[in-house]
């Protein structure tokens, strides 16, 4: 017998939690709700931290948490603020009780973590003025008299790029903390905050539990926001404003989640794998303490029967410190799909190795496709055992970079993209196939000799092996690549010198007596042909098909219409005459070190024939994203 239950602004915890008599709280219906049973949340602003307590036994008996149909359900990790007093001039405090937090005190802790590069000393609160999120200052004289950054230095790129909005760098917070006070300062400009709407982070989730295997929950139609969620390193307690804690079979769908200080949705690890150990003992490298997670987490269960799998979609994400969605080893097996992420770390409060509006080491499997991922520091990193991973018709625009494939040994593909940053890929990976993409922008390719990662049975999470990042052994299929003035390494000249079969590269390792020193002195071969280059894109001086038009300008641009996304692009005279195969696990050759063949996650035969837009290939069809690209001026919604 299943139930629904009911929980409503108007209702009380001692009720029924019958439509007639709700719940007042989510977390009371998360006491009771059982496999197969439905919570609706009915309109309203609820601050709490819903803390499922029961999993679900199956695809057909979980736990669904939803908003009421047409009604609208926010849930948020923060609580209004009423009583500030005025200090001088534009400058106000609150003076809030240390109970109040509980055991978390938001103004305590500090961004910290493994791989944190820059943090001059912030912490996990927040302060929201009507919604929007202040900056927190850096000193008293900061507070009173706030200074306008435009620029700052990207720590990973080496380039200057926008700090923020302008128009909120005024706003800024500092917090003074003692034994028994928190006391918040806060900037409020021409506001007064005892007229307005505002919060503070008080809570480290909106929708984790506690315990691990919750099991099988659908979280559908809630507004959730304002957490105080901690750095995410892959070496650390992932915890995220919402996601599953080291569990199976979730579903987070139709929902709108933004303002995480740190990760929006985590379907990443949990403590006993590993706690920030690099910083905390400072004995090894954080490299090091990530393999013994691998090792600790199969200990603690790490497999397919019993972690990941959990399904992402139709999600907006937007507007928090480090991730969209984020995990390691947790994340196995999954689909993330159709979602909108944008506005991911551009505040630059602090910066670390772990940002991305997708950041996933271990993504095994998992299926990456139809997202819109635009304006965010990175847009998608794949780190670490990208193996059966495919990313597949995905819009990256107005990111810092949009792809980093980094330390993995594939079989993993990226296919009908379109990636348009300036640094469009950084490619530190090996056994990838890129089919069917638009590249505008640069490409770095780079060996990584000094970390072996581990590799996997073919759709399993058991490991077979470790190995270095030797470059090459990827593929380059039906791609169009566009440089711009000022930009290099666009193409795939960077491949220039390496062997094109793995018959070639055998012949050529073995000319000389020797073992493993002779495998790191031979380029892997690499499969490309059929690609364009214009504007500048270099070619491979191996490829015997290809279309090359160097000063030829497509003029590309991504442009908005409200929720509608639209490619410009123009193509020259005879686009059409080269053509591309479709390409399939018959046609990629396996990869050499994991010695596995490009299928989907169920082993089948994988068919690359699916255009951005969803229309089937024919045998032989024009390159690029899109089966309707032709010659001159091409204007095409691929978005909404």
């Amino acid at each position: 017998m299943t139930f629904e239950y009911h929980v409503a602004k108007n209702g009380s915890d001692h009720n029924e939690g019958t439509k007639e008599n709700p719940f007042l709280t989510i977390n009371k219906a998360a006491t009771v709700a059982v496999a197969g049973d439905t919570v609706i949340v009915h309109g309203g602003e609820y601050r709490e931290w819903v803390k499922p307590k029961n999993a679900g036994l199956s695809e057909f008996r979980r736990i669904t948490y939803q908003a009421a149909e047409n009604e609208s359900v926010v849930i948020k990790g923060s609580e209004q603020i009423k009583d500030w007093e005025q200090v001088e001039g534009t400058v106000w405090k609150a003076v809030i009780s240390n109970e109040f937090f509980g055991d978390y005190n938001p103004y305590t802790e500090k961004i910290f973590g493994d791989w944190v590069v820059y943090n001059p000393g912030r912490h996990l609160g927040d302060v929201y003025l009507n919604g929007k999120s202040f900056y927190e200052a850096e000193t008293m004289e900061e507070l009173h008299n706030p200074t306008k950054k435009t620029e700052v230095l990207d720590h990973w790129t080496k380039t200057v790029v926008p700090a923020h909005q302008p128009e909120q760098t005024q706003y800024v917070w500092l917090a003074d903390v003692d034994d028994k006070h928190t006391t918040i300062y806060a900037n409020f400009q021409d506001s007064n905050p005892n007229e307005e709407l505002v919060e503070i982070n008080v809570r480290k989730c909106v929708f984790y539990p506690e315990e691990t295997g919750i099991n099988y929950i659908t979280v559908r139609g809630f507004e959730m926001a304002q957490a105080a969620t901690p750095w995410t390193p892959p070496t650390a307690d992932q915890p995220g404003l919402i996601g599953p804690h080291w569990s199976k079979g979730w579903i987070i769908e139709d929902n709108i989640i933004h303002d995480s200080k740190c990760s929006a949705i985590s379907i990443g690890k949990e403590a006993s794998t590993g706690n920030n150990f690099r910083t905390k003992r400072r004995d090894k490298p954080g490299y090091q303490y990530q393999l013994e997670s691998v090792f600790l987490a199969q200990k603690a269960g790490w497999s397919k029967e019993k972690i990941g799998s959990h399904i992402i979609r139709n999600n907006t994400i937007y507007d928090c410190g480090q991730n969209g969605i984020v995990g390691h080893l947790g994340c196995v097996f999954s689909e993330i799909y159709n979602n909108h992420i944008y506005n991911i770390a551009l505040k630059r409060e602090f910066y670390g190795h772990e940002i991305a509006g997708i950041k996933l080491h271990a993504a095994i499997d998992v299926q990456i496709h139809d997202n819109r991922i635009h304006d965010c520091s990175l847009g998608t990193w794949l780190d670490w055992q990208t193996q059966g991973t495919r990313v597949s018709r995905n819009i990256f625009y107005r990111n810092n970079r949009d792809l980093f494939v980094e330390v993995s040994s594939g079989p993993y593909i990226v296919d009908h993209n379109i990636l348009t940053a300036d640094y469009a890929l950084d490619n530190h990976a090996q056994g990838g196939a890129y089919i069917n993409n638009i590249i505008r922008g640069k490409m770095v390719q780079r060996k990584m000799l000094d970390r072996s990662t581990p590799y996997h049975a073919p759709h399993s999470t058991e490991v077979t092996g470790f190995a270095v990042v030797y470059g090459g052994d990827d593929r380059f299929f039906n791609n169009i690549f566009v440089g711009d003035e000022g930009i290099e390494n666009v193409g795939t000249a960077h491949f220039n010198g390496y062997t094109t079969s793995l018959e070639e590269y055998i012949n050529t390792v073995h000319r000389e007596d020797g073992d493993h020193e002779q495998f790191n002195n031979v380029e892997q071969p690499v499969y490309i042909n059929n690609n364009a280059y214009f504007h500048g894109a270099e070619s491979f001086e191996r490829e015997n098909d290809r279309l090359v038009a160097e000063t030829f300008n497509p003029e590309i641009e991504i442009s908005e219409d409200g929720n509608e996304v639209y490619l410009s692009i123009t193509l020259p005279d005879g686009f059409e005459n080269m053509v591309g195969e479709v390409h399939s696990t018959d046609t990629l050759e396996r990869v050499r070190i994991v010695d596995a063949d490009f299928e989907n996650p169920d082993g089948s035969a994988v068919i690359v024939d699916t255009d951005l837009l969803g229309n089937v290939r024919e045998d032989k069809s024009v390159l690029g994203p899109l089966v309707g690209l032709k010659a001159g001026k091409n204007r095409i919604k691929v978005w909404g």
